[in-house]
């Protein structure tokens, strides 16, 4: 590999370079289609990976534990009634403690501030499977489904309407990095944070990309070769989800908006989707969509993560 990335911790696109993110993909790539071709993959024979779950999850508990035990080795879910994180030990006592008895960590928390605290006490790497601040795993999943499709990721239009959330810092970290031009379209109070825009607006200079925030969806979707979308109240949110449905309501992804991306566009969601929300059905279902293609990808592109940073 051109990058060792042993013994590395990923909680946020940040700790990603252009080339590393690029192994990555690259990786995953070829183990995905070794795999579906029939050869076993033993990187990590007899390795641990101990999934810490705060929040629960269908997509990221499934696709570490069947990806860690395609690599060789075995996961141990540890939920939130199976740790005393924040409730009588501290997060650096607990990744002290785990990290002498496991091989990595991944973990999927409310606050961002306890992935970071983890990969700072732990000896061995840790993975966010998403905070309240990033979800990267996802992003290299999506990323991997759309070099798939489209053969590149440099200079493609990505259009991102919705809640400027984890998933959209993410996406704004990664676009920006990899040379992607991205768009924000979130209604007013609804943003991304100022100081990750600004963030990744610097990136982009180096990178030769655009990251554009704006509260019209249609100047994002207008000529986009990707067009996504993210659940409106994300988990946490509960208590504000009718208002927000309120003030989201002409940000849908639907037939009227989409006929302002290229006739070729990719419809992306990061799953689960709350139909008739965010997204209408002909569009998740339609002939654009690559929705299953991505959540499937998430196997791959953690598998690429675990064996590059674990081995």
């Amino acid at each position: 590999m051109a990058v060792n990335m042993k013994g590395k911790s990923i909680t946020s696109m940040l700790d990603l370079s252009r080339e590393e993110i690029w192994q990555i993909l690259e990786f995953a790539k070829q183990m995905k289609h070794e795999h579906l071709a029939g050869k076993r993959h033993d990187y990590l024979k007899g390795r641990t990976l101990a999934m810490i779950f705060q929040k629960p999850s269908t997509r990221t508990r499934v696709s570490f534990e069947v990806g860690i035990y395609q690599l060789g080795g075995y996961a141990l879910y540890l939920g939130a009634n199976d740790l005393q994180l924040r409730r009588g030990e501290t997060i650096a006592d607990t990744a002290r403690v785990l990290s002498r008895y496991v091989d990595g960590i991944m973990a999927r928390v409310f606050d961002h501030k306890d992935i970071v605290d983890l990969a700072t006490y732990s000896r061995v790497p840790v993975i966010n499977g998403l905070s309240d601040f990033e979800h990267p795993m996802q992003i290299l999943a999506d990323f991997l489904t759309i070099w798939e499709k489209k053969g590149t990721l440099e200079g493609l239009k990505f259009a991102y309407v919705g809640d400027g959330n984890n998933v959209a810092n993410s996406l704004i970290f990664g676009a920006a990095t990899i040379g992607m031009d991205i768009y924000v379209a979130s209604p007013k109070g609804y943003e991304p944070l100022p100081e990750v825009v600004g963030k990744a607006q610097e990136i982009a200079k180096k990178s030769g990309s655009k990251v554009v925030i704006t509260n019209d969806p249609i100047e994002a979707v207008k000529d986009a070769d990707v067009v996504y979308t993210d659940v409106w109240a994300s988990m946490g949110q509960e208590a504000e989800a009718e208002q927000r449905r309120k003030i989201f309501e002409p940000y849908q992804v639907n037939p009227d908006l989409v006929k302002h991306a290229k006739e070729d566009y990719l419809f992306m969601h990061c799953l689960p989707a709350h139909r008739g929300e965010e997204v209408v059905d002909e569009i998740v279902d339609g002939p654009n969509s690559v929705v299953f293609d991505e959540a499937e990808n998430r196997l791959h592109a953690q598998k690429a993560v675990m064996a590059l940073i674990m081995r």
